[in-house]
């Protein structure tokens, strides 16, 4: 059995990335993959639950700490369920958001402590890593534009000021100049057709190493 191919898709709200998952899924079912498409948080019933409480907005408070934490509760439940399963049995799980979005949202936008990040997500999957991440990029103005288009009631973090997602796209780009071999930059302000060639061309070595052609 060919072993799983973990793949994660990560930016700011009106990115595109449950547009390009959606896709992304049926183009490589289409060749002949095993293709698993999930998101964070959630993913599965229970992590789903833990996923409304994180988003929900409601009279009680809910810190930069506790959601981090929340966060990884959620994660840790997804990735027992469903994540480790699907690539054991040698599946390509794409998932909608995993732990860069921690970094990005609650790190350089919450300003939760990088260090203790790390901490929990190396207790969480520290022998687990996407193989490869692909960082939907567009301004901020345009990915709220977007957003907002497409929603009714925003949720507890799509309420943010547009300064919480300059801090989150800010810290994104770094973690992409930090770790460029993994993480692929996607002009998503791009039409769809050149969005489509930038994922399917960063995924070629997988897809090489996988057989498939394109």
């Amino acid at each position: 059995m060919s072993p799983g191919v973990f793949i994660t898709l990560e930016g700011i709200e009106g990115a595109g990335k449950s547009t390009v998952a959606a896709w992304l899924s049926q183009w490589l079912g289409e060749r002949g993959l095993t293709v698993r498409l999930t998101r964070e948080p959630g993913g599965t019933a229970l992590a789903e639950r833990v996923r409304r409480i994180v988003l929900e907005r409601g009279s009680e408070q809910v810190s930069a700490e506790a959601e981090t934490l929340l966060m990884f509760a959620a994660r840790a439940i997804h990735l027992d369920n469903l994540v480790r399963p699907a690539l054991a049995a040698g599946e390509w799980v794409l998932s909608d958001r995993f732990t860069d979005a921690t970094r990005a949202y609650q790190g350089a936008g919450r300003g939760v402590e990088p260090q203790w990040i790390e901490a929990l997500a190396e207790r969480v999957h520290g022998d687990l890593a996407p193989q490869c991440t692909l960082l939907l990029d567009v301004p901020v103005k345009l990915g709220l534009a977007r957003a907002r288009a497409r929603r009714g009631e925003s949720d507890r973090i799509e309420a943010e000021a547009q300064a919480f997602f300059e801090r989150v796209r800010t810290g994104y780009l770094a973690l992409a100049r930090r770790e460029p071999q993994r993480i692929r930059l996607i002009e998503a302000a791009a039409p769809v057709e050149s969005v489509r060639e930038q994922v399917a061309a960063a995924l070629q070595p997988w897809l090489t190493a996988a057989g498939v052609r394109t």
